[in-house]
């Protein structure tokens, strides 16, 4: 979704869907880790230096994260498309909007990025899942869409089987055009419908209607997908929770194999930011909004879908592998302007960002300079950190003998107050040898996350 909003919800409480740790995609994974992100620097003959580029710098870093990894590393790609038609009020995201955007121009500088990180990493790469993100990746031709599946299965070994995912606005596409896409190689869709409720849809500013999307949904299965995720927003203003539960109904009416829910985030710099604070935007009380995430669940189940994550619901067998990576901190690659990535490397992993800015951004790659601009290596225990607040975001939970073995300590031996509080007052629980939360106290996951921070 164009998407998701994400963040802490201001004064909002912490119920769990306020959660700044909502992951889809590389590009706001990151960006909503900024609590552990450090402006990166690289100490050059005794000498620091800020980086803001990554000529010189890149290469000692590239050469010593290739020589360090294993023979073979599996990880998922993320392509960030910075454009949509209108920017919606709640987005924060590294986007701009128009209709004369230079689409062709961009799609090539972002295989030249491809090719510049794939002749700097040493180590060979397979890729099993390959995600467009935005801002309106189905902005983006069939074609060109195809072009940079080519280039990622050339560079970087895309499977086969590789789970390849395009975000779409119900507003920009129609049965050929998601017909070209199925052909071009996608074979998951996820369709940002938000509501399907027309005045939330203009509340929001969405480019569509709630009678396009049910549309949208009708040509996605006329042109052959059979694994099509919806995304839905609740807390709107003015939302109540039987509103929330149409949505819902209208959703699963549909039958689709996914649904990603997510709670409005209010965040700075956006519309919805001025608002708010100008008392233009009244959004649901706390006990309006938990009653929407317990209604939630309680629907969803009803209808057949598991929750495996706080925020993600799936029919069996059709859960997000590519989101589940960011869960459990496996590797990922992102490409365009603003993505973020992270790869393990010799310590605890390392993340790094892209320039925002488009100019910037293209004229780095188009000097053969990979376009970094933040990189942050992770300690033992910001790895820890990550590795619970992520992993504890899916009901299953974290495997003990996992934790233990990648950082050489039990989770009570790095937390050992914490993990006896949590245990002792029933908000965790260790099953199959997996730390999770209750179930019941999902509700209040954030309060249960900054335990471990």
């Amino acid at each position: 979704m164009g998407e998701p909003p994400v963040g802490t919800r201001q004064n909002r409480g912490l119920l769990n869907h306020d959660i700044c740790f909502i992951l889809r995609s590389p590009y706001n994974s990151c960006l909503k880790l900024n609590f552990l992100q450090r402006k990166w620097t690289d100490t050059v003959g005794g000498m620091a230096e800020n980086v803001q580029g990554i000529s010189c710098s890149s290469t000692l870093f590239l050469s010593s994260w290739s020589t360090c990894m294993p023979a073979t590393v599996k990880l998922s790609l993320y392509i960030h498309f910075p454009f949509c038609l209108k920017k919606c009020l709640y987005c924060s995201f590294n986007s701009v909007a128009g209709i004369n955007l230079p689409v062709d121009e961009y799609v090539a500088t972002l295989i030249r990025e491809m090719e510049l990180c794939r002749e700097n990493l040493g180590a060979h790469l397979s890729a099993h899942t390959l995600y467009f993100g935005g801002g309106t990746p189905s902005l983006i031709s069939p074609e060109l869409v195809g072009r940079i599946i080519d280039s990622a299965a050339g560079f970087f070994n895309l499977a086969a089987d590789a789970e390849i995912t395009i975000e779409a606005n119900p507003g920009s596409v129609t049965r050929e055009r998601l017909s070209a896409y199925r052909a071009s190689g996608i074979n998951r869709l996820s369709l940002g419908v938000q509501s399907f409720n027309d005045h939330f849809l203009q509340r929001l500013g969405r480019v569509h209607n709630s009678e396009q999307a049910v549309e949208a949904y009708v040509a996605a299965r006329e042109a052959g997908f059979t694994n099509i995720g919806v995304d839905l927003i609740n807390g709107l203003p003015g939302q109540t929770a039987q509103m929330w539960e149409y949505d819902l109904s209208m959703a699963t009416d549909l039958r689709p194999e996914h649904l990603s829910v997510y709670g409005l985030t209010v965040e700075e710099g956006t519309p919805f930011a001025e608002m708010e604070k100008e008392g233009r935007l009244l959004l649901p009380g706390e006990e309006e909004a938990a009653l929407m995430f317990e209604k939630t669940a309680q629907h969803l189940n009803n209808e057949g879908f598991e929750q495996y994550e706080i925020a993600n619901f799936a029919r069996q067998g059709y859960r997000s592998r590519h989101n589940q990576g960011y869960w459990l901190r496996d590797d990922y690659l992102g490409f365009g302007a603003g993505a973020h990535s992270f790869m393990k490397e010799s310590g605890f992993g390392a993340r790094w960002k892209n320039r925002d800015d488009l100019q910037e951004y293209s004229q780095s790659v188009k000097e053969g300079v990979l376009p970094w601009r933040e990189r942050d290596f992770l300690s033992s225990r910001e790895a820890m950190e990550e590795r619970l607040f992520l992993g504890l975001r899916m009901l299953e939970g974290v495997s003990l003998e996992d934790f233990r073995s990648e950082f050489g300590v039990s989770v009570y031996e790095a937390y050992p107050r914490e993990s006896a509080s949590l245990l002792g007052n029933g908000l965790i629980e260790i099953r199959d040898g997996r730390l999770r939360i209750v179930e019941k106290k999902l509700i209040i996951a954030n309060q249960i996350f900054m335990a471990f921070l």
